[in-house]
């Protein structure tokens, strides 16, 4: 009796139920087994959606699971995620949930770490081609953090592990936006320094290193000495696999961690660390170097949130991650703030690179006209 013939009998009035349900199961194994997957979606969706799975028919299987509901997409799209990942494709999986959005959900937050700590670790990531990567984990990541505001997990130490994530990813967006503009080379360099207080959770050799050389490329002698020099320091614990031997003298009333994880590989070339450690060693003979970071009118290190004497923590400027001290331009989001400065400067910057005038915004009515000329602004301000 063929499958059609099958067919023809289940609109018999005296076929019951069972024989119904029987007939059915058998068309489902039939059109599996003659790989008719289309066919299969209109008897059973979710069987079909596992069967392009196994075909790895991504594109296919995401577009019949978004007809179904948020829910069904969504187990799926963490699905296709996972084996971008495993396969070494992490920018098309932070692509996919920039298109999908980013669900709340527990169960994908390790894919959402995993994507962040790919990125981070990743080499190449430091210049202005960059930035689109940047901007997509940052949008990911602003998705989520608004997602978790309205979930169970509001305040919890997960969401704010992401809001640290989110603020990280905006600062290397916004560095690279800088770095394709010659005159905000010094943004650029004061947000690789900002970076440095979040070597708890990015690669502390990389974050040395970038902050080292871009304050080397803008004449900061002092601090690219004392960055380089930890960023030596710290190769050599990678290669003694320790870091109990780092002196942490250099850094002491900063907010740049002391514990932070040893990374598992150098991130840095053998050459490139030759080259600095030859720069290092001619500096140190150099009787004008003074081996202090730069005080501000706190009598606190310049980049540092958390002021010495009171203990007061400024809020990190949007532009820099510099902290806000006065003269600041506030946003309409709470706790956002720019130093007038800097935002004029980089407002200033991008409006001529957009070939849009000379006439820099500032002061509280920046936000509302100036934040959509600023890679990256929208998003956080």
């Amino acid at each position: 009796m063929t499958f059609s013939a099958k067919l023809q009998v289940t609109d018999r009035p005296f076929l019951c139920g069972r024989y119904e349900e029987y007939v059915d199961q058998h068309y489902k194994e039939y059109l599996k087994d003659q790989g008719k997957v289309d066919s299969l979606v209109g008897v059973d969706v979710m069987a079909a959606l596992d069967m392009y799975v196994e075909r790895e028919q991504w594109e296919k299987c995401l577009e019949t699971a978004a007809k179904q509901n948020y829910k069904v997409l969504h187990k799926y799209v963490a699905l296709y995620a996972t084996h971008l990942i495993q396969e070494g494709s992490w920018d098309k999986a932070v692509a996919l949930y920039v298109q999908h959005g980013t669900p709340a959900n527990s169960q994908n937050f390790n894919i959402y770490k995993r994507l962040f700590v790919e990125m981070v670790n990743v080499a190449g990531m430091n210049n202005a081609e960059a930035y689109s990567s940047w901007a997509d984990l940052r949008d990911l990541l602003f998705n989520l953090c608004e997602n978790l505001v309205k979930s169970s997990d509001a305040n919890t130490p997960a969401h704010e592990e992401f809001e640290t994530m989110l603020l990280v990813s905006h600062y290397y967006a916004t560095r690279a936006a800088a770095q394709s503009i010659k005159q905000l080379d010094t943004v650029a360099a004061k947000l690789s320094i900002s970076l440095l207080r979040h070597t708890d959770i990015i690669p502390a050799d990389k974050a040395f290193y970038e902050a080292g050389t871009a304050a080397k490329e803008v004449g900061w002698e002092n601090m690219a000495f004392i960055f380089l020099n930890r960023f030596l320091d710290l190769t050599d614990a990678i290669e003694e696999g320790s870091l109990y031997a780092l002196d942490h003298s250099d850094f002491q009333y900063t907010d740049i961690p002391y514990e932070v994880p040893l990374p598992a590989k150098q991130h840095v070339a053998e050459e490139q660390r030759e080259e600095i450690r030859d720069w290092v060693l001619t500096m140190s003979m150099d009787q004008r170097l003074e081996q202090v970071l730069p005080r501000d009118e706190r009598d606190t290190y310049e980049a540092s949130l958390v002021a010495v004497s009171t203990g007061v923590r400024s809020l990190p400027c949007l532009i820099t991650g510099y902290p806000v001290l006065r003269n600041k331009v506030e946003f309409k989001r709470p706790g956002k703030q720019a130093n007038k400065e800097s935002w004029n400067k980089f407002l200033m910057a991008v409006k001529v690179r957009m070939g849009q005038g000379r006439d820099g915004q500032s002061g509280k009515g920046a936000e509302s006209n100036g934040a959509g000329l600023v890679p990256g602004l929208p998003v956080l301000a």
